[in-house]
């Protein structure tokens, strides 16, 4: 399955018909995916490809550096997580994964000993701050697509609760991978919309409204968009949330990804859109907090932390 693709450029090149067009696109895709893709998203020198170097560096570190950055709560959602500490699927076995996640680093009083380096430190933030633009400009174009105030939606992401986190799949031979294990479990992502970049290795499935899933090629040069579980509500279900996972890597080469959540701020109240609600599409969620409800999901899916929780 291929994801819509359209251009970035359409969105800054002020032209109003390639504005309108890709707006419609946009809504389309959000209505009847969840995912979309962006080309020419025009990050600077090369950025995305050294991120994923310090990425495969990083995690190739030994244990006394992964230790020193470790992860140690959902609120302040920041650090290193071993393999099988999510489960991002409760009927699933823990996630074949590493991650390392950076929340708010732009402003967040992250002390500089649990950083691997300050050039690390550098590259990420560079990095956070341009995804951050390009997520303020798709929040403008969400709210005029709604027919809202152009600001309706970058009001409420101050960068507060937005994390970038850095993910690898190791691969494993085929024989040590039980049936039900996945690299991620199926689940939806939390927020407002998720820019994923990949590598050139596989294993991303998405799931259609009928149940089936799809298989999602990494594509040279676009990045993913997808809709989130408080956009999903916002909407009335109009943006869809879409299930996704990454089955586990057994080709002999680890996968890498990236993935940039834009999650509004803790106290913003997520309430149905009055325009989505009608005779026909009656309201289907209930108004809640953002940071509550982030929080929640971040505790259930880490199984530390979700075992403090039943606690």
């Amino acid at each position: 399955m291929q994801c819509p693709i359209i251009s970035f450029k359409d969105l800054q090149s002020g032209d109003d018909g390639r504005v309108a067009n890709a707006v419609k696109d946009i809504n389309r895709a959000l209505s009847n995916y969840g995912f979309f893709a962006f080309s020419d998203l025009g990050l600077s020198n090369d950025l995305a490809e050294k991120i994923f170097n310090a990425s495969a560096t990083f995690f190739a570190s030994d244990s006394k550096t992964k230790t020193r950055s470790a992860y140690s709560s959902a609120e302040e959602n920041f650090g290193y997580q071993a393999f099988a500490s999510e489960r991002l699927d409760p009927s699933s076995p823990p996630d074949l994964k590493e991650t390392f996640t950076m929340r708010n680093i732009l402003e967040a009083p992250i002390a500089e000993d649990r950083w691997p380096s300050a050039r690390f430190k550098e590259l990420m933030q560079l990095f956070f701050a341009e995804c951050l633009d390009r997520a303020f400009l798709l929040q403008r174009i969400l709210a005029r697509a709604l027919d809202l105030d152009e600001n309706f939606f970058v009001k409420f992401h101050t960068g507060q609760n937005i994390s970038l986190r850095l993910l690898r799949y190791p691969s494993f031979s085929s024989t040590l991978i039980s049936d039900s294990q996945l690299g991620a479990g199926a689940h939806t992502d939390y927020g407002l919309t998720t820019f994923l970049f990949q590598d050139s290795v596989g294993g991303l499935e998405i799931c259609d409204q009928e149940g089936n899933w799809h298989e999602i090629a990494p594509e040279e040069g676009v990045v993913l968009i997808n809709s989130g579980d408080l956009l999903e509500r916002w909407t009335n279900g109009r943006y869809r949330s879409t299930p996704h996972r990454v089955q586990p890597i057994t080709g002999g080469k680890d996968r890498f990804s990236i993935a940039f959540f834009v999650d509004p701020d803790s106290d913003t109240p997520v309430n149905v859109l009055e325009s989505c609600i009608s005779v026909h599409e009656p309201r289907k969620f209930a108004d809640v907090n953002a940071g509550e409800y982030i929080t929640g999901r971040l505790q259930r899916s880490h199984i530390g932390l979700a075992q403090d929780l039943i606690k």
